[in-house]
């Protein structure tokens, strides 16, 4: 057999039982011409069975590093083959192993097995994904303080992985472990499993899984009566319509059905990342930065962090640096802290506020009751006002809203949300712009030689179209919360000579600064951003600039002139201060 694309690794303890068992596997592998590395290891008296099994995963990683262009392919030294079939050695996977005590299909599940994979056969290709893999497994091993087996480990990256790996399960009757009676089409098996008995041994006496919470009935429930609601708020007239918002939005009823439903059912209490995740957020609420960042020590002692873990723990540390600044004062501040890590416009609003007062700054979710009184700033956050509220720039993204008319209006973003307010019995508010507008200078930045490139950043909720780039446009992350990372961002802006975006709140910031900007929406996709299209418009009125509406392009922005898609538009200075005054406005007043 040639296995110049593949290699097979493992070790073993220089005991005879292993020693012995590590002997026959390489007499195998050197029968079927299969390249094999089998090592062994020294042991210190500080060592038992279940600390050396991690060496596992150190020796995949190795392997993986040594050889880049192959796949390495893992086997237990006590287990043994007959040969590699075809549909493993050949497969564009990025992982391959037996499900789980070679269950089959039928037995998938986490209420079926507290782990997925059974790692005594582990093959990790060679694709970035897969590698990342090995690699997470390998960094959580090395910092975790735990008494656990390789399976852990392997299990938390897989956890933390699985939604961007391609894997192939290997059917449990290709294990001598797990063979029946013949059955038609039944493929060849080809492992031997092998058993020291330390696993009965140390089952006990290490970290194990427990069975993860399932929260498909709740999201059911929740997920209809949100389809409901959407449906009769369709087909009602607008007055009843409007009436009916109001209702949901002053009980907490909007808050409930878009929130995300607790993962605790049924009496199944969540998985102990999850309760982690809930408890570090709750410490950036709070302002308890030392003890935020000892649930993250704790966390990352036990889990690898998937992308939204690593998101949530960064929209916490975002929430710890607003909320704990040293001040006995606190601003309660309204804005949209989700999608995790936060999106650039949205967390501009509790930038923008912090950089005039040093109060900590509490952060309001918009959908929940709140009675004490706070700021609405940035956004199209207007159906949210609450009478407690002291509205700062805030705009509508759609007519057909009941303005709060009872709010403290500073200013809002532009005369078409002052109509709304106007046309829901409010008073008549003359003062506009949108506090975005101001960054420039709150983030000073020298804009000078460009690097000659074009800039795209798309809004969160184009993330998934797949577009086709030409080589003269880099691609830019909306995603972020923490103050260093939105001024590295706009540090990033101005480098480029020109920025297209879908993003409302960009295309504000690029004309703080003078960049010329593109505003696209996306064939096939232009409702993906919410509202009607007023908030252009108003947004533009209120600024005192151009009105400048998206343009559709194609997928293939190849295919178009980017320079036509460009204006080069700047926010005046005076309208800047102007702003600035609306802001120390509102601070003034609700520091009262």
């Amino acid at each position: 057999m040639n296995s110049k694309n593949f290699i097979v690794c493992s070790f073993h303890t220089p005991d005879d039982y292993y020693r012995s068992h590590a002997d026959a596997l390489r007499r195998k592998l050197d029968s079927l011409e299969i390249d094999h590395e089998i090592t062994q290891i020294s042991l210190s008296d500080k060592r038992d069975w279940a600390h050396i099994t991690r060496k596992k995963i150190s020796t995949i990683h190795d392997a993986c590093n040594k050889y880049p262009e192959k796949m390495v392919i893992w086997i237990d030294v006590d287990c043994s083959i007959s040969h590699l079939p075809d549909y493993i050695v050949n497969s564009s996977a990025d992982l391959l192993a037996f499900q789980r005590s070679f269950g089959s299909p039928l037995q998938i599940g986490y209420h079926n097995r507290t782990r997925f994979w059974e790692p005594c056969f582990l093959a990790i290709n060679t694709s970035p994904q897969a590698r990342k893999f090995i690699k997470d497994a390998l960094e959580l091993e090395q910092r975790s303080d735990l008494r656990a087996t390789d399976d852990y480990f392997i299990e938390e990256s897989w956890r933390a992985n699985s939604s961007n790996l391609t894997f192939q399960i290997i059917p449990g009757s290709a294990s001598f472990k797990k063979r029946r009676a013949q059955q038609p089409m039944q493929r060849q098996a080809f492992f031997f499993f092998g058993s020291s008995g330390n696993v009965s041994e140390f089952k006990h006496k290490v970290v194990q899984h427990g069975a993860k919470a399932s929260t498909k009935r709740t999201k059911t429930y929740r997920s209809k009566l949100l389809k409901l609601a959407k449906y009769i708020e369709k087909v009602l007239p607008q007055k009843p319509r409007n009436r009916l918002r109001k209702i949901s939005d002053a009980f907490g009823i909007t808050g409930f059905l878009v929130a995300r439903p607790s993962t605790k059912t049924s009496g199944v209490t969540q998985r102990t990342s999850d309760k982690l995740l809930q408890w570090i957020f709750a410490k950036g609420l709070k302002g308890d930065k030392s003890g935020l960042t000892e649930l993250e020590d704790r966390y990352n002692n036990q889990f690898v962090a998937n992308y939204a873990a690593q998101s949530k723990i960064e929209a916490s540390k975002a929430l710890v640096e607003y909320s704990d600044r040293g001040d006995d004062k606190s601003i309660p501040l309204m804005w949209w802290s989700k999608p995790f890590p936060g999106n650039f416009g949205d967390w501009l609003s509790p930038m923008i506020i912090a950089n005039y007062t040093s109060a900590n700054i509490k952060w309001v979710p918009p959908t929940t009751p709140y009675a004490q009184r706070h700021i609405v700033a940035l956004g199209s956050i207007g159906r949210f006002i609450k009478s407690s509220s002291i509205v700062l720039g805030t705009g509508v993204s759609t007519d057909d809203l009941v303005l709060n008319s009872s709010a403290n209006y500073i200013s809002v973003r532009g005369p078409i949300t002052a109509d709304v307010l106007m046309a829901s019995g409010g008073k008549r508010v003359t003062a506009f712009g949108d506090i975005g507008l101001a960054i420039s200078e709150i983030v000073c930045i020298s804009r000078s030689a460009t690097n000659g490139r074009i800039a795209l950043v798309r809004h969160y909720t184009d993330a998934g179209i797949p577009l086709q780039l030409p080589d003269t446009i880099d691609e830019i992350s909306i995603m972020m919360s923490r103050p260093e990372n939105i001024v590295k961002f706009l540090e990033t802006l101005n480098k480029y000579d020109k920025v297209l975006t879908s993003a409302l709140h960009v295309m504000i910031a690029c004309q703080s600064y003078g960049i010329p900007c593109g505003l696209v929406n996306f064939n096939g996709y232009q409702d993906n951003v919410h509202g009607s299209g007023i908030k252009y418009a108003d947004y533009a009125l209120g600024a005192g600039v151009e009105i400048i509406n998206p343009i559709t392009v194609e997928l293939d922005l190849r295919t178009h002139d980017v320079d036509n898609l460009v204006r080069d538009v700047k926010v005046d200075l005076d309208k800047k201060v102007e702003v600035i005054e609306h802001v120390r406005s509102a601070l003034q007043l609700i520091e009262q």
